[in-house]
């Protein structure tokens, strides 16, 4: 076999491949042995009949079809190999030549990763917010806790804001109760906005077995987006009740003996919280600055496949769980088509190039992965995806994902030697020494609120980019 690249762009080139017909023997044979147990020719046992008599039932064409078609996949992958190419995606073949008995020409065009220099990114700088907790923060963190310990108890009057009511629910659109639409015995807060919208005007002032009816869009259900007629029965109001600030309440809430102990332990939390935070919006904002430093080309089909990725997730997962269609979704978010669709390429090419960007770097820097770093992500992607870490592991290994994984702590990586190497000043001018990977782990730990503010580093494209990319 013979093959030569003509490069067509920088991230597409045309591989030439000339095949021997010799070199076809063992997919001809294959194509011959499949026909055989396939079809049947009188006089002859399945499976047992000569090539000549194939021929000449079934052409000679059916059997180089099928040995070509045996054969192009391999014949390809060699010539991938031997010009050391780095593909993404699958290739448009082109079979330009085939005599029978003589040789097989083809062409494939296919995308492939560019190739991409990383210049000097030690001079990078970046501003993040300063670490700041202020007594209204502890104040608002220990209100909070305070509200999980609230009590309850029924009230004789008309309910009011903050009151605690159950209800009896029936929903009808066009006049028809619907079978989904009817439920009793729910307990919902006055002003928590949980329900539905129009219900906190529509219990407010009612006292227990009154009831009122008010139109409202339904969130989820079989009628989810549609106007509904529903009805509300209050059986029972009551007033909530918060325990008082005082050492007893530390004692019940906490593990601490005093109020003073509980709020210090709080303004501990919201450093760790804001410290995280710091650190990730530092990461995100070093990684804005060496994309504007790296000019990376993004392959055109790997650009469409990655846009339709997000759209096909977005419009058939995300907004299923949330009761919206795409059209309802882009009125909530403000936006038209054309708006979403900027917004989505926008996206699209800036993870494509930052997982270009970070595995060039994860080679320049010749960094590795180990079992341990491999196993923590493990558990973090695992928390996030609401899985157990068995479970998750279980699902990566069968879904052939393990490279993935790898592939984004490497790439968490190599983020961290730019990040290490930047300026990082809080908009105070005081430059953050940021911690090192083992302290962020542990400051996430114990404020795992902080994880939903922003991607970690080690995901800094999405899995399905990964996939993508990765070809």
């Amino acid at each position: 076999m013979k093959s030569a690249v003509e490069t067509l762009n920088p991230t597409r080139v045309r591989l030439s491949i000339e095949v021997p017909f010799e070199e076809l023997k063992d997919s001809l044979d294959a194509a011959y042995k499949k026909i055989n147990q396939q079809v049947t020719v009188k006089g002859f046992r399945k499976g047992k009949i000569p090539a000549r008599v194939i021929d000449q039932r079934f052409g000679r064409g059916a059997v180089l079809e099928e040995a070509v078609n045996d054969a192009l996949p391999k014949f390809y992958t060699e010539a991938v190999n031997e010009a050391e190419i780095d593909v993404l995606g699958q290739p448009e073949v082109d079979i330009t030549e085939l005599k029978d008995g003589e040789t097989l020409n083809f062409t494939a065009e296919v995308d492939v990763r560019p190739a991409i220099e990383i210049p000097d990114f030690s001079g990078i700088e970046v501003e993040v917010d300063a670490v700041e907790v202020t007594e209204e923060d502890i104040d608002k963190s220990v209100e909070q806790l305070r509200e999980r310990f609230a009590s309850t108890s029924p009230v004789e009057r008309a309910a009011e804001d903050g009151d605690v009511v159950t209800i009896d629910l029936e929903a009808k659109v066009d006049g028809e109760i619907l079978e989904d639409g009817v439920a009793s015995g729910v307990s919902y807060t006055i002003g928590s906005g949980e329900l539905l919208e129009g219900i906190d005007d529509a219990v407010k002032g009612l006292e227990a077995g009154g009831e009122a009816t008010f139109t409202s869009e339904l969130k989820g259900g079989s009628a989810a987006g549609k106007e509904a007629e529903v009805t509300v029965k209050v059986t029972q109001v009551a007033a909530r009740e918060l325990p008082e600030l005082d050492d007893d309440f530390a004692q019940l809430a906490s593990e601490f003996d005093t109020l003073e102990e509980l709020k210090a332990d709080s303004r501990k939390r919201l450093e760790n919280m804001k410290q995280y935070d710091q650190a990730t919006q530092a990461q995100e904002r070093v990684l804005e600055k060496l994309l504007e430093l790296v000019e990376v080309p993004v392959p055109e089909k790997l650009l469409e496949d990655e846009i339709n990725t997000r759209k096909h997730n977005l419009e058939h997962h995300q907004l299923g769980q949330m009761g919206l269609d795409f059209e309802k979704y882009l009125e909530i978010q403000g936006k038209t088509v054309e708006e979403f669709d900027a917004e989505t390429k926008e996206a699209a090419v800036k993870g494509i190039k930052t997982q270009f960007v970070l595995d060039e770097l994860v080679k320049q820097e010749k960094l590795n992965v180990n079992q341990e770093e491999l196993t923590e992500h493990l558990m973090r992607r695992a928390a996030s995806s609401g899985m157990s870490p068995d479970q998750f592991a279980q699902a990566v290994v069968e879904g052939g994902q393990v490279p993935l994984l790898v592939g984004e702590v490497a790439r968490g990586k190599a983020l961290a030697v730019v990040v290490e190497k930047a300026t990082v000043k809080d908009t105070n001018g005081e430059i953050i020494d940021l911690e090192d990977e083992e302290e962020a782990d542990e400051a996430t730990t114990e404020a795992p609120e902080a994880e939903t503010d922003g991607e970690a580093a080690a995901e800094a494209t999405t899995e399905a980019e990964a996939e993508k990319t990765e070809g």
